[in-house]
């Protein structure tokens, strides 16, 4: 049992919780309250962390070394790449339980169980603050209860704190479906309360006491930070969108210490890359190796085999994408030449690209689906993927080289995410305003009101309101059975969500449709936006117009195709 939380432990508990994590990703997934078919907690909490685990990997960090400790520093390193990675409610709150973490814990010198009981009771603050509208019930709730848990010890041992304070949480997530009301008509627990346990269950595992009905008791954190282990996901991609990439907290700056900044595409089997990677780590900084599987993965030791496999494996294994600041543009090449095939090469000299001054104004619109991101770019706006991570907002904004950006998020779920990515964008002298827009189609309302000549604060002002005054729904076919407002649901019907409740339940696509119009326009509406989504059969889009017309025959209707999964149609009514 480890008497001390030091900087390997540390790094062993990330590996370990991302482990952990990625088995139950599925599971936690599943904990989806309502019946729609994008329940993703799991994702993105295994997204958050694959971000910190890479943090920890590229060992990305400004500060010297006399600065804070050893554990401090990784601590605050796991942190930043969490918030940098963070997806979702869940990911953005489980960063800030990170970074309160390392906060309180980076000037302790030595790490036993009161210091940690206190970090906890900080990350419990911080998890609190990071919501706008607190609701128990939550992975709040469970982080509360695993603080006073550990408090309540009063011990310096560290096991007997981490042990108490990862078996109040799970007592506490038990308890979750008798406190919210939506849990347990779902018959459900709260899941990002279930990622919070796991990450729980990892340290208690790390530091050598896990809870005996733990699920991942049989995880052997030592080997978790192994180079060969499949848990360990530096340089590999983890979603098939590519959503999982590193995260470099330097991209997009210049370099005080080298002078140029080399990229290239790289054909190389992962031994190899290893070696590379060590092998530009000692020239340079700002390295961002990362990586797919798609072509398949061969981690045995190229010193095993000719020239001629090595060439094969080149040509037919992963593509990897790296990055690196240097001085000596020659060795990083050659250092890519001896891994694989390096392509699409490219060289910047940072004295020969100075940054722009920020001017103007812009916004960032976050869109899934290619319709709707042709449809924003059309407006004018810089467009982000759905679900994005505060380092791809962060860096849309920055991309606009505006002075003032306003993001509209899109999703509930992406509020607090853009919330991370405004401060971060604040702190480089970017003035940011977030408009809680929940749909595409109210961000198409904010989008037509804008004004660049009127003052920024009245100009938000203006685009929250237009986004508040149009009412918006969705239809969608349930993806589990479900006890909602309107009735049971079961798997396949299609569900008329207004305002994210669910209003209507049926059987058929078009009549579904065509009622929730029928509804909407009964309390009032001048203007109707149908947006038909990737799913939609032909012609859905055109039918509810045509009803509307037939109708509601004084109402405008716009239709367009947006491509948005999960959703055959987005309605707003203003």
């Amino acid at each position: 049992m480890l008497d001390t939380l030091d900087a390997a432990a540390v790094r062993r508990w990330c590996s370990g919780a991302l482990a952990a994590l990625r088995r139950h990703q599925g599971e936690i997934d599943a904990l989806n309250v309502y019946p729609v078919p994008d329940g993703d907690t799991g994702t993105n909490l295994v997204l958050t962390l694959t971000s910190a685990q890479h943090a920890l990997a590229l060992d990305l960090d400004n500060s010297s070394e006399g600065e804070q400790t050893s554990h401090g520093r990784v601590l605050r390193l796991m942190a930043r790449g969490a918030l940098l990675g963070a997806r979702g409610n869940s990911g953005v709150i489980v960063s800030q339980i990170l970074r309160a973490l390392a906060d309180a814990l980076t000037d302790t010198a030595v790490v036993r169980g009161r210091a940690l009981a206190s970090a906890l009771t900080a990350a419990t603050d911080a998890a609190y603050a990071a919501v706008a509208r607190p609701v128990e019930g939550t992975v709040l709730t469970v982080v509360a209860a695993a603080a006073r848990a550990a408090d309540r010890t009063g011990s310096e041992d560290l096991a007997t704190v981490v042990r108490a304070a990862a078996s109040a949480a799970r007592d506490a997530l038990a308890a979750t479906p008798g406190q919210l009301p939506v849990l347990a008509r779902a018959g459900v627990v709260d899941a990002g309360g279930r990622g919070l346990c796991l990450l729980l269950d990892a340290l208690a595992a790390v530091v050598g006491t896990p809870l005996t009905d733990s699920t991942d008791s049989t995880d052997n954190p030592d080997n978790a930070d192994s180079p060969d282990s499949t848990d360990n996901p530096v340089g590999r991609a983890t979603d098939p969108g590519g959503a999982g990439r590193a995260v470099d907290p330097h991209s997009g700056a210049g370099s005080e210490e080298y002078a140029y900044e080399v990229q290239f595409l790289l054909e190389a089997p992962a031994g190899a890359v290893d070696r590379m990677r060590a092998a530009l780590a000692e020239i340079g900084d700002s390295l961002v190796v990362v990586g797919s599987d798609a072509a398949g993965d061969d981690d045995r030791d190229d010193d095993d085999r000719d020239d001629d496999d090595k060439d094969d494996d080149a040509r037919n294994g992963p593509v990897w994408n790296v990055h690196v600041h240097v001085d000596d543009i020659g060795a990083a090449i050659e250092a890519g030449i001896a891994a694989g095939r390096p392509y699409q090469i490219s060289v910047t000299r940072f004295a020969d690209q100075p940054a722009p001054p920020l001017a103007g104004r812009a916004a960032v619109v976050v869109a899934a689906g290619t319709g709707l991101a042709a449809l924003f770019t059309g407006e004018g706006a810089g467009v982000v993927g759905g679900s994005p991570s505060t380092a791809e907002l962060l860096d849309a904004i920055r991309r606009t080289g505006a002075a003032e950006v306003v993001v509209l998020p899109n999703d509930p779920d992406t509020q607090a995410v853009a919330g991370l990515a405004a401060r971060e964008a604040e702190a480089g002298g970017v003035t940011v305003a977030v408009v809680p827009t929940r749909s595409p189609v109210q961000a198409l309302a904010a989008l037509a009101v804008r004004d660049p000549r009127r003052r920024f604060d009245d100009d938000v002002i203006a685009m929250a309101e237009a986004a508040g005054a149009c009412r918006y729904a969705e239809v969608c076919h349930a993806a589990r059975e479900a006890l909602t407002v309107a009735g049971r649901c079961r798997p396949g019907d299609v569900l008329a969500l207004v305002e994210g409740e669910v209003l209507l339940i049926g059987t058929d696509l078009a009549g579904t449709c065509h009622n929730l119009l029928d509804q909407l326009l009964g309390g009032g509406g001048e203007l109707v936006t149908l947006i038909v989504g990737e799913q939609a059969p032909d012609g859905l889009g055109e039918a509810v117009a045509a009803h509307v017309a037939r109708c509601w025959p004084f109402v405008e209707v716009h239709t367009f195709v947006g491509g948005q999964p999960h959703y055959p149609l987005l309605v707003g009514i203003e």
